[in-house]
């Protein structure tokens, strides 16, 4: 499992590109690029890492992802099952390049500048913004030309002056991977969306990372800026939300089933990671 680094494919030159998926599932490998990516969810849900943050994905949603921040959309159907659900998004790609650093620099950019610079740990778009956001979005697609760009600069300003943006990650990320650190944490994702159903021991992980339990936590805190084990408990909360809302199982059976193994500490965990109990989360 490698490369972290993902180019994102140019043909020509352009003031931004825009990029529809439509695939089995998502790219699910952690991987990060230089530009800046707007990411529409038209089809499919699952976990999404972005930095240091794990939460659901679900059709609708729209995510800022900033520039060199690793990231991951994994499909629940890749994480339970051999089945492929199909996944469709609509992302769009740009940094300063691909307008020109001089455009960038211009005093009436300053607010759009803030907002890329601010991107860095991503956002969640959510409310009017986000449906607004999606309006200018199917109208740019079907331009071209100077249309499509006014279209996109529209967009931006948007995003610039809304309050409707959560950010995703605590952190920004501080350095990119290289294909080494690519591949042992994606070993490390692979391992914990496999086996989080059942108790992992930090021993175990370690010798996936080829660490020694110290250094493994070590490494696991300096990438993330969180422990193991509340990664972990955030994976097993995600799962758990997805159990809850299909109402596949009593809350007593997607406390085990999701890798707790008391009640107790599942609805002291659950709540503290996603705000609310079990029981009033599909209230």
């Amino acid at each position: 499992m490698k490369v972290v680094p993902f180019k994102v494919p140019q043909t020509r030159k352009e003031a931004f590109r825009v990029q529809i998926d439509e695939l089995p599932h998502f790219y699910d490998k952690l991987h990060q690029h230089h530009e800046v990516q707007l990411m529409w969810i038209e089809a499919s849900e699952g976990v999404l890492i972005a930095g240091d943050y794990v939460g659901r994905f679900k059709p609708g949603d729209l995510y800022i992802l900033g520039s060199g921040q690793p990231h991951v959309f994994r499909n629940d159907s890749i994480e339970s099952t051999n089945q492929r659900t199909e996944a469709r998004s609509l992302s769009i790609y740009f940094d300063e390049s691909y307008l020109g650093n001089h455009f960038w620099q211009l005093e009436e950019m300053e607010a759009i500048k803030n907002l890329i610079t601010k991107a860095a740990r991503g956002f969640n778009i959510h409310g009017e913004t986000r449906e607004r956001a999606k309006e200018i979005i199917s109208r740019m697609v079907r331009e071209a030309d100077t249309a499509r760009i006014i279209y996109f600069l529209v967009l931006l300003e948007l995003l610039s002056n809304s309050s409707e943006l959560t950010p995703l990650s605590v952190t920004a990320p501080q350095e990119s991977y290289n294909q080494n650190e690519g591949k042992r944490m994606n070993d490390i994702l692979q391992f914990t969306f496999e086996q989080s159903h059942r108790k992992i021991y930090i021993e175990e992980v370690a010798q996936i990372a080829n660490l020694s339990t110290e250094a493994f936590c070590r490494y696991f805190k300096t990438r993330t800026g969180k422990t193991y084990t509340h990664f972990l408990n955030e994976v097993r909360v995600s799962n758990a939300c997805k159990m809850l809302i299909g109402k596949e199982v009593n809350i007593q059976e997607v406390c085990y089933n999701s890798g707790f193994s008391n009640l107790s500490n599942f609805n002291r965990t659950f709540k503290k990671i996603a705000g609310k109990s079990p029981s009033k989360y599909i209230s």
